[in-house]
């Protein structure tokens, strides 16, 4: 028999988990700060724990635990990135999100009166042949997804490196209007005015 406090422990896991989202897709720019920031207007988020992936390399799309103040708030997050595109920190990559499970938690509680028993698979056992290919799909699975993860991100990091290009050109060209448009005495705009005999409008 489970004792009272397994059972509340259990419980009180089970409201956090039904008050968060599962968000993945994420860029490997994207940081908690960021993800406060996106998710903020939703409500208040509570923390954000980013889940580590310790098969791929460190450089790949990122996926994180949300966790919002109420179970209303999460619905919400989860309302408005099923039915739009939701890009994070300006990459082009919309992030999706779903329910957060029991299984995503690495600091979940047993379930109380559970017990889970493991044991490796005998070589006699009909089902070894059988496991032992499925291990092969998944390992191949996983480095094809690998590589397509690879030229994601190279296609990534080159638009990033863009839109900075774009940005800092974009502020010269505004420092260079406003150079150009400046109402003091040295001005280029009042030496042309004063040449052609001309009145500037000083609001």
């Amino acid at each position: 028999m489970a004792s009272l406090s397994a059972q509340a422990d259990y419980a009180a896991f089970e409201e956090r988990r039904k008050r968060t989202v599962y968000i993945d897709n994420l860029s490997p720019q994207v940081t908690e700060p960021v993800v406060r920031t996106a998710l903020n207007q939703f409500g208040n988020v509570k923390s954000v724990q980013f889940i580590p992936n310790f098969i791929e390399s460190r450089n790949i799309p990122q996926c994180a635990l949300v966790e919002m103040e109420n179970t209303r708030q999460a619905e919400a997050v989860l309302s408005e990135i099923s039915q739009f595109p939701f890009m994070i920190s300006g990459m082009p990559r919309p992030v999706r999100a779903r329910h957060a499970e029991v299984g995503m938690f690495g600091d979940k509680p047993s379930m109380p009166g559970r017990t889970i028993r493991c044991r490796w698979l005998d070589e006699n056992n009909p089902n070894f042949k059988v496991a032992q290919k499925t291990k092969a799909l998944i390992w191949k699975n996983a480095a094809e997804s690998a590589f397509l993860q690879k030229q994601v991100l190279q296609e990534e990091e080159k638009l990033a490196r863009q839109q900075d290009e774009t940005l800092k050109s974009n502020y010269k060209k505004f420092d260079l209007i406003d150079g150009i448009t400046t109402t003091d005495k040295t001005g280029p705009a009042d030496k042309l005015a004063k040449h052609y005999n001309l009145k500037i409008a000083l609001d």
